[in-house]
This record gives structure tokens, sequence and C-alpha cells, in this order.
């Protein structure tokens, strides 16, 4: 009976440090970029603009403009924000599922990395929505993320929106879904 026990535990302590170790590469998404940092968000806000389903630009961050304002040396870093509020409306409406607005807007991230490469990051869509119980609505994020990150090669870059996309001439937010979730 010990040793069924201790073999019990001793799985138990298995699986929780191959959790602990692959937890993040479930959590999170990162792919290569065939493209420098700003075409790749160029291409990137582009295809969420001809996304449909209710999606919006609604920012553009450089949280490595602050590191470096602050005296620090990093490489570039440009988070786009999106937002759907197909997605995002039901989310907000249960009180049993308003917490997960800590994920909205939806992010994504283009780097640079010390290998000279660039990369996008992006949160697991679908698996954050199985474990917090709104899967469906999630699933349907994921497949849109999927093709956020869809590129042409063949086609030519557009122009990288900076700034808040539909903010008014006062640099606030514009009204409806332009201006965000």
């Amino acid at each position: 009976m010990l040793k069924i026990i201790g073999g019990f535990i001793a799985g138990l302590v298995f699986v929780a440090a191959l959790a602990y170790n692959f937890m993040g590469s479930l959590m999170f998404r990162e792919i290569p970029s065939p493209f420098g940092v700003e075409e790749t968000v160029a291409r990137i806000q582009q295809n969420i603009q001809k996304a449909g389903n209710g999606w919006s630009l609604i920012g553009l961050r450089d949280p490595a403009k602050a590191v470096q304002h602050d005296g620090g040396n990093v490489l570039p870093v440009l988070m786009i924000e999106a937002c759907s509020t197909r997605y995002s409306g039901p989310i907000l409406k249960d009180d049993n599922t308003r917490f997960l607005s800590i994920l909205i807007p939806c992010k994504i991230s283009v780097y640079k990395k010390n290998d000279g490469k660039t990369y996008i990051g992006m949160m697991n869509a679908g698996l954050f929505g199985k474990l917090f119980g709104v899967g469906e609505i999630m699933s349907h994020v994921a497949a849109d993320q999927a093709r956020f990150v869809q590129f042409d090669p063949s086609k030519p870059a557009p122009a990288m929106i900076k700034g808040t996309p539909g903010a008014g001439a006062s640099g606030g937010s514009g009204s409806g879904a332009a201006g965000g979730c």
C-alpha cells in the first residue's frame, strides 16, 4: 500500500513539474515573422481591419519606448490592441465572466530578439477560453487571431497605423466600434 501511495505522490510531483515547465508555451504562442517589426505590425493591422466579426483596432503601444526613456536599452517591441464587440459583449454582460475583462482588448505583440529576427506573441485564446468557461467565444477569437498573422508576401506592405486608430481630433477614443471595447 505504501508503494502505491508513494507512486501516486511521485506521479503528482512529476505532472506538476511538467505543467510548471510547459505552461507558458501552452498559454502563449510565439511565431516568427518573415518581416521586420514595423512591416509585421502594419500587415497585422491590415488583417484586423479586414477581418470582419466586429474587430477594430484600438491602439498601438510601444513598451520599449518607456524603458528607453528611463535609460534602458531594449530591442523594439510594439503591441497591437484590437477588440471585437461581438466577442467581448457576451463576456462583459455576464457577471460570472466579467473578470475576464482583464484580457480585453486582444493584444498581439511584435518584437525583435537578439537573434535579429522578428516574432509575434499572443495568448492562446482557445485554451484560455476553455479554462474560464468561455470556450465557444474564445475559439472564434483564436480562429480570427490565426488569420491576423497570415501574410501574403507577394502583396506590398501597408502603412503602419500609429497611435490610437479611430481616435477623435482630441486624441480621446471615438464612438462606436472605432472607440474600442
